[in-house]
């Protein structure tokens, strides 16, 4: 087994398993039966993500961004379907999906049938791509800011930093093999944001006996 099979292979495992965090929450709403301190968007904009870059392993004919990419959509799909069944939200939450279905179809159209075929297409998705990923990394930023202040880390899932942490690194180390910016850049800020919260744990663990309590998908 070479290198780049190697990461391919650490690329499915950790992301597939940042993925499946979500479980603790789609199991926390079924034995509740409701969606209480369960966030939506976190599923729906990861969802929308992992809908973009599988277009993009499409283009790319990367079989390692295309199956990690349809495992992921698919598990959001079952926590977005749950979640809907549970919420007391139901007109507001799928006036969200929809609006998330619009922008996709609109997404596709722009780039299927207005760019031309080739470089230029996929590296207009690849940028899009990124954009959209190193959103999602960094906009927990502000809850860090509160922790910092509070000391309180209860409201960060422990599992989901690890998990992003190794998932971040193995896709830098991935896209360095196949020289793809559009892989290194997005997943960098992943490693940073990981390490940071990392740092937080160890400083107030004193202050917070117990294990921190899971977050969903906040990447």
């Amino acid at each position: 087994m070479d290198l780049l099979q190697l990461l391919s292979w650490a690329c499915i495992v950790f992301t597939v398993g940042m993925f499946s965090t979500g479980l603790s929450d789609l199991k926390k709403m079924r034995e509740s039966k409701s969606t209480d301190n369960i966030q939506f968007l976190p599923f729906l904009t990861t969802c929308l993500n992992n809908l973009g870059w599988l277009y993009y392993g499409i283009l790319k004919l990367d079989q390692t961004i295309v199956l990690v990419n349809v495992i992921g959509a698919l598990l959001q799909i079952v926590y977005i379907i749950m979640y809907i069944k549970y919420t007391n939200q139901k007109r507001l939450v799928i006036s969200q999906t929809l609006t998330a279905g619009i922008v996709l179809v609109c997404g596709w159209f722009y780039f299927s049938v207005f760019l031309p075929k080739g470089d230029t297409q996929l590296s207009q998705l690849g940028l899009t791509c990124s954009v959209v990923t190193v959103s999602m990394y960094m906009s927990p930023l502000t809850d860090l800011v509160k922790i910092v202040r509070s000391g309180d880390v209860q409201c960060l899932s422990f599992s989901l930093t690890v998990a992003t942490f190794f998932t971040s690194t193995s896709w830098v180390l991935y896209g360095l093999q196949l020289n793809d910016n559009y892989i290194v850049v997005p997943n960098t800020p992943g490693i940073f944001t990981s390490l940071i919260r990392l740092y937080l744990f160890w400083r107030f663990a004193s202050v917070n006996q117990s294990l921190p309590s899971y977050k969903s998908m906040h990447i």
